[in-house]
C-alpha cells in the first residue's frame, strides 16, 4: 500500500481536491437520501469562527491524491458545576458593563452554583472516499487531530454523528477509544411561504449583546458545553440577535430596565433564544428525493404562496442549495416557559423568512424540558450522538472527576460556531 501522509490543509493547492472529496462523500440519514453541504469555496467554514481551528488532509502516492480530511477546533466549555460563595471568578469571566451588572445581581445570591470549565477539542467533517476506506486513513487523521488538541492543552475530545451512522460510530468507539456520551436531538422546522402569527400573550424584546451575555452567564453558564467566551459568540456578525419573551399584560409590559433589573425580579415565566445565520457559512441540498415527492412539495409551496392567509403548512425547496438559521442558547423558566418558547420560535421563523432561509433548526438535550415546545417536523429532524474521549490524566477540577463518566444533565449549550 502506498504511504499515507497527513498534513495541514493548504487552501492554495488543496481547495479543488477537497471539494471533489466532499462531493464523493455526501452524507445524511440512512437510506436513499443524502445531504450535500456546499461550503461556498471555504472548506474551513464550519470552524473558522472558533477560537482555534485546524484542517488536516491525508494524501497518498506519488500523485499526492487527497484520500481523506478532517476538521477540528478547540474551545473552553463547562463540564460541570460546584457550589461557591465567592463570585470573583464568575465576574472575572464577564467584561465591562456586564461585569458590574453581574456583580450587582450576584450579590443577592449568598451561595450559588458556578461552572467548572475544561478545554476540549471538537472533531467534525471527517471524510474518506469509499475506495480508500478500511486502510487506517480515518484513524490516522483522528490521531493527528487529537495530538493537536493535546498539545494545545485540551483535556477531552468529542465528535458528533447521526445515531444510525454505524461506520462512524464504530470507528470512534471501537478503534479510537471514544465513549458514547450524549444523545441530543436536532429539531428542524420548515420556513413556510406565509408569516406566522405570534401569540398575543407574549411580548418579545431584542437584547443587546452585553445584556444577553449577562442573562446567559447568570442563568445558563452551568449547562454542559456552555462556551466560556459566550461574549465572542454573541458579538459575532453571524449572530442575528438574542430575543427574550415575557408575558404580555401588567407584568410583561413594565418598562425595560436592563438585564440586571430583569434578573433581579423576573416575571413568573420567560424564555430566551439567540439566532445564528448559517446561510452565510454554508448551504445545504437534499439529494435523492423521488420526482413525485418533489412535485408534491412544490405544489404545496405554490398553494401556500398563493393563499398565505390560510396559513397552510408547506414543504420548503430543499432540492437545491438552501440556507438555514440555527437557534442557540434556548432556555427559560416558569410554568409558562413553553408558551414563551413557542412565541420565540414563531418570531425566529418570520426572521428566517425575511432572510430567505428554507429551515430553522436547533439542537437540544434529550431530557430538555422545553423540547416539546419547539415546533419541528419529525421527518426533517433526527437524533444525534456525541462521543467523547479523555486525553489526559489530570482534570480541571476534582469536583467533576472524569467527565466522560458523568450523567447527562437536563440541558446542553450547542455552540453555533461549529454547527
Amino acid at each position: 500500500m502506498a504511504t499515507v501522509v497527513v498534513r495541514q490543509y493548504d487552501p492554495e493547492k488543496d481547495r479543488a481536491k477537497v471539494d471533489a472529496v466532499e462531493r464523493e462523500c455526501e452524507v445524511g440519514p440512512s437510506g436513499e437520501l443524502s445531504l450535500y453541504t456546499d461550503h461556498m469555496g471555504d472548506p474551513i467554514c464550519r470552524v473558522r469562527n472558533c477560537p482555534a481551528f485546524l484542517m488536516l488532509v491525508a494524501e497518498m502516492g506519488e500523485e499526492k491524491e487527497i484520500v481523506g480530511m478532517i476538521r477540528g477546533c478547540i474551545k473552553t466549555v463547562t463540564c460541570g458545576k460546584r457550589l461557591s460563595r465567592n463570585t470573583k471568578n464568575a465576574t472575572n469571566n464577564t467584561a465591562g458593563a456586564a461585569a458590574a451588572a453581574f456583580a450587582s445581581v450576584d450579590t443577592c445570591i449568598p451561595t450559588k452554583q458556578v461552572p467548572v470549565y475544561t478545554k476540549v477539542g471538537y472533531i467534525l467533517g471527517l471524510r474518506v472516499p469509499l475506495p480508500h476506506r478500511r486502510m487506517g486513513i480515518a484513524s490516522k487523521l483522528v490521531e493527528r487531530m487529537e495530538e493537536w488538541v493535546r498539545e494545545s492543552g485540551g483535556e477531552y475530545c468529542y465528535m458528533a454523528t447521526e445515531n444510525d451512522n454505524l461506520p462512524s460510530v464504530n470507528l470512534f468507539t471501537s478503534k479510537c477509544g471514544y465513549s458514547k456520551f450524549r444523545t441530543p436531538s436536532i429539531l428542524v422546522n420548515p420556513v413556510f411561504a406565509h408569516r406566522l402569527r405570534l401569540p398575543g400573550r407574549a411580548a418579545i424584546l431584542k437584547l443587546c449583546p452585553s445584556e444577553a451575555e449577562l442573562v446567559y452567564r447568570l442563568r445558563f453558564s452551568t449547562s454542559e458545553f456552555f462556551p466560556r467566551d459566550i461574549d465572542a459568540v454573541l458579538n459575532n456578525k453571524l449572530s442575528l440577535g438574542t430575543f427574550l419573551a415575557v408575558p404580555s399584560g401588567s407584568d410583561g409590559d413594565r418598562p425595560w430596565g436592563g438585564a440586571a433589573e430583569f434578573l433581579a425580579d423576573p416575571p413568573e415565566s420567560w424564555a430566551v433564544v439567540s439566532v445564528w445565520n448559517l446561510q452565510e457559512v454554508y448551504k445545504l441540498e437534499l439529494r435523492g428525493v423521488p420526482t413525485a415527492k418533489r412535485a408534491l412539495a412544490r405544489a404545496s409551496r405554490a398553494v401556500d404562496g398563493a393563499l398565505p392567509w390560510l396559513g397552510l403548512p408547506s414543504f420548503p425547496e430543499l432540492f437545491r442549495p438552501f440556507g438555514a438559521h440555527f437557534l442557540y442558547g434556548l432556555g427559560g423558566e416558569g410554568p409558562g416557559a413553553g408558551e414563551m418558547v413557542r412565541a420565540l420560535c414563531g418570531h425566529a421563523h418570520n426572521l428566517a423568512k425575511e432572510h430567505g432561509c428554507a429551515v430553522v433548526a436547533t439542537e437540544v438535550a434529550r431530557r430538555e424540558p422545553l423540547a416539546l415546545a419547539v415546533p419541528h417536523w419529525k421527518r426533517l429532524s433526527c437524533e444525534d450522538l456525541w462521543c467523547v474521549k479523555r486525553l489526559g490524566e489530570d482534570y480541571s477540577d476534582g469536583a467533576v472527576g472524569d467527565w466522560t463518566k458523568s450523567p447527562p444533565g437536563l440541558s446542553i449549550f450547542v455552540d453555533p460556531r461549529e454547527v
